[in-house]
């Protein structure tokens, strides 16, 4: 495999020429992998928070020069996320039937903490000023109760332009049915303010349940100038970008900035599309992944298909679009250690980010963070150059944990030894939600840990967890950006059905996909997609009548389906009714070729390879072999202790374990 790690921003791009790039900006850094002739290249950049494209153009120019568009570029951004978690959002308004304008306030009345006596107050999504009432009502069979007029609908375009806002979330009752009142209303505002960001439930989610698609419509109108901002100078500067959304496939860039609230987890989305491909490299089938970056871990089961949601939760709101199934904690490398009123330690979720960074990135960070513990206790060498030419302060980073090692009363060492328990026990944690506290056993499963800390916690995870094998994939660091180019242009299409299952005959299930199935295919044929190329899946949201969660299966006759929800009832639940099994939404997966990418193979080696150094590790007794992953060759192995250290990220092999390198480098430890 000829694998090129870019060392220093000094050296002169890649001439421009046809070639491939994945982007992945984190918190902390920005992921670029570049594939030209089968040859396979990274580079990593600090973010830049304040304005995340630029360190996007950055990193494409750094292979591409000016040349953007002659390349096939793929992207995984952060920026809808982040601007929900920090709550950057657009002033928006909410547009509702008339009595339905405080929805979104009311929510499902579930309580998160059930024995207080004084709750905290959740946010509220809308403020009262900005929601708005219309006098129109569909019926829940779809008939109209009360249209709109052309006198309603000038009240309203009149208080949305006297409120000043920036963008207008339509949330009609049963619009999913029946659109007409939602798209006249639309049409209004657009002829009064063609530049207001306006986003309307029937398309957005045309799903039962008026709060979830309230949510998504909500935020895709609150995120969508923050998101249209940032896509539009993107395109200005790199004219051909297509965006992963969430649900791991990609959409070009124009098409992507109406759709805000599906580029929520665009990036961890790469991630779990990068670790499959490396997976099948390996022969394995099923892994349990975590994916550690600078500020948060994303953790997931993948299996043959990546398992999709629409039960996602950001930032305590609901997001019922079609997402990634993953959990994610706020337990990153540049997750702050910190001392709550008790005196217990606590790492995260705060994080040193990008700017300043960690305290051992020598920008003039101060907290100590999981990062420094490694370096104090030696995993991370002082002679490690972080993203290939980021060197290491081990003095700051000392300096760092000293300051809640004093107070607790240990040596600098114990304090980062008890930083990284407390971040690993938190990182166990979330692994066993996405597994065991579903009913799967992944004992005999391998963990697969990627991302730019991922590797240094991967065998206590491993040993936390009751597994015996880890994967270290080949670009561990990188992995998400690897994933943006094995993604297929895809599109996610739903519709509510609510009838019985038996009632349901194939002619119907074909009328209600055949106009989702249309568009999409249109939308996909103008990123030069062809109809005989698009693979399709049918799924179905099916429950027992009078319940309120579903089961989602794929699609088959209707006699199999309810047989075939009986069975899976059981096996979730443990149980089983005689009662009618309800069709809730259809589902619609299109997708297009998956892009023609391969991990070369490495030379192959002999024995055991020779480490190009050693290092004092807190806890072992013997200087510690340090080894270049670039000087790996195929079915080389040895034991831990030992770390392995490489542009993007660095390996401790804690003692125990034995590591094997297979045919394309990666690495496969066993205890």
């Amino acid at each position: 495999m000829t694998v090129k790690h870019d060392e220093g921003s000094a050296k002169p791009p890649i001439a421009p020429h046809a070639g491939e790039l994945g982007v992945d900006t984190g918190g902390t850094f920005t992921d670029v992998i570049c594939r030209v002739d089968g040859a396979l290249s990274v580079y990593k950049l600090p973010s830049t928070p304040a304005a995340p494209d630029e360190a996007v153009i950055a990193g494409v120019r750094r292979f591409a020069g000016d040349a953007a568009s002659d390349w096939r570029i793929v992207h995984g951004s952060t920026v809808a996320t982040n601007a929900l978690l920090e709550n950057h959002l657009a002033r928006t308004a909410y547009v509702a039937n008339a009595g339905f304008a405080d929805v979104l306030t009311i929510g499902r009345q579930a309580r998160r903490e059930l024995y207080a006596l004084e709750p905290a107050a959740a946010p509220v999504p809308v403020a009262p000023e900005l929601c708005f009432e219309v006098d129109a009502r569909t019926a829940a069979d779809g008939s109209a109760l009360a249209a709109v007029d052309e006198a309603m609908l000038r009240v309203l375009v009149e208080r949305v332009r006297e409120a000043g806002v920036e963008a207008v979330a339509i949330n009609l009752l049963f619009a999913f049915l029946d659109a007409d009142a939602e798209q006249a209303i639309e049409a209004a505002l657009r002829a009064a303010d063609p530049g207001l960001t306006i986003a309307r439930g029937s398309r957005v989610l045309p799903e039962y349940g008026e709060y979830e698609r309230g949510i998504a419509t909500w935020l895709n109108a609150a995120l969508g100038p923050t998101v249209g901002g940032y896509l539009r100078r993107l395109e200005a500067a790199l004219e051909r970008v297509a965006i992963m959304h969430g649900a791991a496939g990609t959409v070009a860039i124009d098409q992507a900035a109406d759709n805000a609230v599906n580029l929520l987890l665009s990036g961890p989305a790469g991630g779990l599309l990068g670790a499959r491909f490396v997976a099948r490299s390996a022969g394995l089938e099923r892994v349990l992944t975590l994916d550690m970056g600078g500020t948060s871990s994303d953790v997931a089961l993948i299996g043959r298909e990546l398992a999709l949601t629409s039960k996602t939760c950001i930032a305590d709101y609901p997001v019922a679009v079609p997402m990634v199934d993953m959990h994610t904690i706020g337990a990153g490398g540049g997750s702050i250690a910190w001392l709550d009123g008790g005196g217990l330690l606590q790492v995260g979720p705060a994080s040193a980010g990008a700017d300043p960074g960690p305290a051992c990135y020598g920008r003039g960070g101060t907290e100590p963070t999981v990062t420094d513990a490694h370096v104090v206790l030696g995993r991370l060498p002082a002679s490690t150059r972080l993203g290939g030419d980021m060197g290491l302060d081990t003095a700051a980073a000392r300096a760092a944990v000293a300051r809640i090692a004093e107070p607790m009363g240990l040596s600098v060492e114990a304090a980062a030894a008890g930083i990284l328990r407390v971040a690993d026990e938190a990182m166990t944690a979330a692994l066993r939600v996405i597994s065991v506290a579903r009913g799967e056993s992944v004992a005999d499963d391998s963990l697969l840990c990627f991302g730019g800390a991922g590797p240094l916690h991967a065998c206590a995870l491993a040993e936390g967890m009751g597994m015996r094998r880890v994967l270290i994939p080949v670009f561990a660091g990188v992995l998400s950006a690897l994933g943006m180019l094995v993604a297929q242009r895809s599109r996610e299409r739903s519709i509510s059905v609510l009838e019985t299952l038996q009632d349901i005959d194939a002619a119907d299930v074909e009328r209600r996909l055949a106009p989702l199935r249309e568009a999409a295919v249109a939308e996909l044929a103008d990123e030069g997609v062809t109809a005989d190329a698009i693979r399709e899946r049918v799924s179905a949201d099916l429950r027992y009548a009078g319940q309120s969660a579903s089961l989602n299966l794929d699609w088959r006759a209707p006699a199999e389906l309810v047989a075939a929800f009986h069975e899976a009832h059981a096996a979730r639940y443990g149980h089983r009714f005689d009662l009618a099994v309800e069709l809730v939404n259809l589902r619609l997966h299109l997708a297009g070729p998956v892009p023609d990418v391969e991990l070369p193979a490495i030379a192959s080696g002999q024995g055991r390879p020779e480490p190009a150094a050693t290092t004092p590790v807190h806890g072992i007794a013997e200087p510690v072999p340090i080894h270049d992953r670039d000087g790996f060759g195929a079915g080389q192995h040895f034991e831990g202790p030992a770390i392995v250290r490489e542009a993007v990220t660095t390996t401790w092999i804690a003692p125990g374990w034995s590591v094997r390198v297979d045919a394309v480098g990666n690495l496969l430890l066993e205890a």
